[in-house]
């Protein structure tokens, strides 16, 4: 409960809104209260003595307070809907926000289907909790105060009677509460994994269909969702048995006071009013734990994603700026790699990257080749701190990049990755994602770079032309083209292309890498590429194999020198290949 507590910090700049929601409930209440009071003046005072005056004036007051009430009510539910939804809004936003705060790192803990669940399931059952605390939480201890406090002040010895049905309902409540919330939290999981899985197909159904897998991940889904509806039946269960207790509960508190209170008429120490208005006051005084009962489910399931919630505030990202980071208005590009050493923290096995050394200058064009899981992407993920080495240090321009802000760092790195990720909007708006205040001239340039502006201007709309989501209705090879124009428009000086030209042919890929050449004379370049030639006329090869570097030089000086290097080679290009 005290992570619900914590998540209800956020209601704090609504308070206002919160207490008029509570003052206005609590009139309801009181004009609640009247109504059995005003049924047994009808009853003793109206029809026992036939006195049509006193039936008609008590029943138009009750008509007065049941308007009263309802206006009351109406203003109630403005004020806590208002309350509750900019709670959900407010703290939605600081998810959000959180997670943008994350590193990689923090990115491999939390699945794409676990944050949407915390984003979206998980906030709608702590939103609801604020809703029902401003109307039930609020109204259920009034009422059953109030109608006590009557009771007892009209007839203590009648009130007594139902005084042993309270610890029996208030047990039976305790109960249901520990044991829904921990099938609440296996629910939540099962949400999880359902989510993921429905990410995953949707995300990758063209894979699917290409692979005739529709059936396996028709039975896959089908597991998810048949785990999750089992647990949820579990607690359906437990809520179903527990209702029926309860009222039955309140009956016997029914027949109670019917009894006795008969007793009581007969002797003439009460009145048939009386009974009337102390069963109305029974409902009133049991009502309320009734509520809390079947509310107790929606405490355990808002507990739970509380708690869920708060795993994601309460992160703290690997990757954050010291108190005293320095801020770096201008870079030559001098990227070196000091002994470093690196590894995933949930991953058991070997280091990733084992005492890598190497120096890249200004405006040189540094080549990565290694088989798959060599460490390419790894070593190129430590220069604009998306990890940090565990040992050793990575700098630029001398200065390690765990001194240097986090943000300002980046701005001066451009980054084009294997899977071009494009945004819904314009091709345009795609291009200059990183560089928003870019003129549409330099748009046009970074385009024309990478050989993207004929295809582009094929469109009807150019420019304007809506990227579909994820860029579904481009090519790989066009998406790659549009992520390296965005990398460039940064004007990084440091340039970061993982194997962003895999998806275009060699004839398009030599026209991109020439004209590269040409525009990035003076930016430091890292490339990864599965293609030899790619890679031939880089100023510096680094081979990577197991995590090290096994060879250094140019593509002359490797071709002599690393057998490895001589095995790619020979392997793509054969002994014929052109010598640089």
């Amino acid at each position: 409960m005290s992570d619900l507590r914590r998540v209800f910090s956020f209601i704090s700049p609504y308070k206002k809104e919160a207490i008029l929601a509570m003052i206005f409930l609590s009139f309801v209440v009181v004009t609640d209260l009247s109504i059995p009071r005003l049924v047994q003046v009808i009853i003793d005072q109206g029809v026992a003595k036939q006195d049509i005056d006193t039936i008609l004036r008590t029943s138009l007051l009750m008509i007065g307070a049941s308007i009263l009430s309802a206006a009351l009510s109406i203003a109630n539910t403005f004020y806590s809907v208002k309350t509750s939804r900019s709670f959900e809004a407010d703290l939605r936003e600081a998810v959000f926000k959180k997670i943008q705060t994350f590193s990689f790192g923090n990115l491999d803990d939390f699945t794409t289907g676990q944050l949407l669940t915390r984003l979206t399931s998980d906030l709608n059952q702590v939103q609801m909790i604020v809703l029902m605390s401003l109307r039930m939480f609020v109204m259920a201890p009034l009422m059953f105060l109030g109608s006590f406090g009557i009771m007892f002040a009209t007839n203590p010895s009648l009130a007594t009677v139902i005084l042993g049905l309270l610890p029996i309902t208030l047990v039976l409540v305790f109960f249901i509460v520990r044991i829904v919330r921990p099938i609440f939290t296996q629910i939540q999981g099962h949400l999880d994994y359902l989510n993921q899985v429905l990410q995953e197909n949707l995300s990758g159904i063209r894979v699917v269909k290409a692979f005739v897998r529709s059936d396996y991940e028709n039975k896959r889904f089908e597991k998810a969702n048949t785990e999750l509806y089992h647990v949820s039946l579990k607690m359906t269960r437990y809520i179903s048995i527990f209702f029926p207790i309860i009222i039955a509960v309140m009956n016997l508190g029914t027949v109670a006071i019917i009894y006795y209170g008969g007793l009581q008429v007969f002797v003439g120490t009460t009145s048939v009013g009386q009974i009337i208005a102390f069963t109305n006051y029974l409902f009133r005084t049991m009502f309320p734990l009734l509520m809390l009962s079947m509310m107790a489910g929606q405490i355990a399931a808002a507990s739970a994603s509380s708690t869920r919630i708060m795993e994601v505030l309460d992160a703290e990202p690997e990757v954050k700026d010291k108190p005293d980071a320095i801020v770096l208005d201008a870079i030559h590009g001098r990227v070196e790699f000091k002994n470093v050493s690196f590894s995933y923290r949930n991953i058991s096995g070997d280091a990733v990257l084992s005492d890598i050394s190497f120096t890249a200058e200004p405006g040189e064009k540094v080549a990565l080749l290694g088989q798959t899981g060599s460490g390419k992407s790894s070593l190129i993920n430590l220069i604009p701190r998306f990890y940090d080495t565990r040992k050793g240090y990575v700098t630029i321009d001398g200065v390690d990049v765990r001194d240097i802000k986090i943000s300002n760092l980046r701005s001066h790195i451009g980054i084009s990755l294997q899977d071009a990720i494009l945004f819904s909007g314009t091709i345009r708006d795609n291009i200059r994602y990183g560089n928003p205040d870019a003129t549409d001239e330099e748009v046009i340039k970074a385009a024309k770079t990478v050989q993207a502006h004929e295809f582009i201007m094929s469109f009807p709309m150019g420019y304007d032309t809506m990227v579909g989501q994820r860029g579904v209705n481009l090519s790989g090879g066009q998406k790659q083209r549009l992520a390296i124009a965005r990398a460039l428009l940064v004007k990084p000086k440091i340039l970061i292309l993982d194997d962003s030209t895999s998806a275009v042919d060699v004839e398009m890929e030599a026209e991109i890498e020439n004209a590269l050449d040409a525009l990035m004379d003076d930016t430091t370049s890292f490339i990864i590429a599965q293609r030899i030639s790619t890679v031939l006329k880089a100023d510096k090869i680094l081979v990577l194999d197991n995590g090290r570097i096994v060879a250094e030089g140019s593509h002359n000086e490797l071709i002599d020198t690393s057998p490895i290097y001589r095995e790619i080679y020979d392997s793509q290009l054969g002994d014929g290949g052109v010598e640089v």
